[in-house]
């Protein structure tokens, strides 16, 4: 059974909430945000060549030019294949472990796999950005050390930044999850 709902980032854009159940102990949450907009693209980057043109107008530099151009192209790259996130995917399997996965525009990915034996807990904890309360879903992870103590904490959907009514849904799953195991 698979739900898609729409739910806004703490910037008040809209992001989507899939929720997959494969069995009673096994849930996939992916938040997928929108795709890179060519229209803004093509703003940002009209405003740093005319920029770039009229520095060139009065220096009479081609240098000028030619570096608005490299600057841009290259800040593009860097942004889509190491900022741009379209799709963060969090998938609890209960007998093994939570693994997060994100997908860059660029087509790269990264994931991390955390084992059931090292997650302590699963809470909604909440933070200080920007001049507002921001709240965000994070794994604590046990101190081998010492039972009771937390060693990390690992925060999740970092890129998408959900607000708090989609973090409890995935939340309520989780925990439903963590009690049967």
């Amino acid at each position: 059974m698979m739900e898609d709902e729409t739910f806004t980032d703490i910037s008040g854009k809209a992001i989507s909430l899939s929720c997959q159940d494969h069995s009673s102990l096994c849930k996939e949450f992916v938040v997928s945000v929108p795709k890179v907009s060519i229209g803004k693209v093509m703003v940002y980057t009209c405003c740093v060549w005319l920029l770039a043109y009229a520095v060139f107008f009065f220096t009479e530099n081609t240098a000028v030019l030619s570096s608005a151009i490299f600057i841009t192209l290259v800040g593009m790259m860097l942004h889509i294949h190491f900022v741009k996130v379209d799709h963060e995917t969090l998938l609890f399997i209960g007998s093994l472990g939570i693994q997060l996965s994100s997908s860059y525009a660029s087509g790269r990915e990264t994931t991390t796999f955390i084992e059931m034996g090292k997650i302590k807990d699963i809470v909604i904890n909440e933070a200080i950005y920007m001049h507002q309360i921001i709240y965000y879903l994070c794994v604590l992870l046990k101190d081998p050390s010492e039972p009771n103590a937390v060693a990390r904490v690992v925060p999740l959907f970092q890129s998408s930044k959900p607000r708090l009514n989609c973090l409890v849904k995935v939340y309520k799953s989780c925990q439903e999850i963590l009690s049967k195991c």
